[in-house]
């Protein structure tokens, strides 16, 4: 088992290891195919290998990545600190505003993301929407109820959105922010970071390898097979702009791995910020996980190798990277 640094997550009190796994993926219907039997396998690899956090959600596989989850945790369910996410089930995306708009709706909507994970309660329940919708404060609500009943230990949001998150923690007794963040996406240092500092917000980060750009695995010709969300970046014009632009920084980049494999590089920069709590890079595959937790342990970049990092995308640059 690695031993893996462990930080504690903003006002919760809740200790993870720096690395964690996201189980996007492993739900199933947007990164392509996957085999359950090998996402079991690779929950539990996670745990032997010295990992304590997974991330999932209510709308990864429509409930399947949730259930997964809860099959590996049988017997065991001590050992893992869970964090899932509520909000894009059911959305209706032309009035752009969710199901769940009185805070008993969103707690009957948790108590079914339990009943998937199949434990009574949750470490970490988030808010999925990325934007402000009317039912900002049902959420709330509705989080500040389960967390009194103990039915989830802390809640945040996930969003990239300044305004929205300082609304949202206007009573400062949210606990996180889980925010896309990476070597290509700086947009955070801005204005978020510091803020998450002031307020001891801890900072989960999603899209710490660029849903796989920042892997070098990717060239011009790439494509993308059925089921896969990323088909858009090669299917549509602008955005196949955007991935070659982004192909031409990575090719910079391969010059600072030394030894290391380009995700290790994007994760370390990750780790590294101070405002940063945790990385949740995805895997559909052990050998993908293993290369990830190799990263955690690999010494701090230099500070010559931050200021070459700082040169391709300077603090604060970049863009984001759907969905953000």
């Amino acid at each position: 088992m690695a031993d893996i640094e462990k930080r504690v997550l903003g006002k919760s009190g809740i200790e993870v290891t720096k690395l964690s796994l996201g189980l996007w993926a492993v739900g199933g219907d947007e990164w392509g195919a996957v085999d359950d039997r090998e996402s079991l396998d690779l929950i539990s690899a996670a745990l032997d290998m010295g990992i304590n956090f997974f991330d999932t959600a209510d709308v990864y596989g429509l409930g399947h990545s949730e259930e997964l989850l809860g099959q590996a945790m049988k017997g065991r369910r001590d050992q893992f600190v869970v964090a899932t996410k509520i909000g894009w089930v059911g959305f209706d995306h032309q009035a752009r505003v969710s199901v769940y708009d009185t805070a008993d709706k969103v707690i009957a909507g948790v108590e079914s993301n339990l009943r998937r994970l199949n434990t009574d309660y949750v470490d970490l329940i988030q808010y999925h929407i990325d934007f402000r919708e009317p039912n900002m404060e049902a959420y709330i609500e509705g989080f500040q109820k389960l967390q009194a009943q103990g039915k989830v230990r802390a809640y945040g949001l996930s969003t990239s959105d300044f305004e929205y998150l300082q609304a949202f923690n206007a009573d400062n007794l949210a606990s996180t922010l889980q925010i896309d963040y990476s070597i290509l996406n700086r947009t955070a240092e801005a204005e978020i970071f510091p803020y998450t500092l002031e307020k001891n917000l801890g900072v989960l980060v999603r899209g710490p390898l660029a849903m796989g750009i920042l892997t070098g695995k990717f060239t011009p010709e790439s494509t993308f097979g059925e089921g896969d969300f990323r088909q858009r970046w090669t299917g549509n014009q602008d955005e196949y702009r955007v991935f070659l632009e982004d192909l031409e920084k990575v090719e910079k980049l391969k010059e600072l791995t030394n030894g290391r494999t380009l995700s290790q590089l994007a994760l370390q920069f990750v780790m590294a910020n101070p405002a940063v709590t945790v990385a949740i890079p995805g895997a559909k595959r052990v050998s993908q996980l293993e290369e990830n937790i190799k990263a955690a342990l690999l010494p701090p970049l230099t500070a010559e190798e931050m200021a070459l990092i700082d040169a391709i995308t300077p603090p604060g640059g970049g863009r984001k990277i759907w969905p953000a």
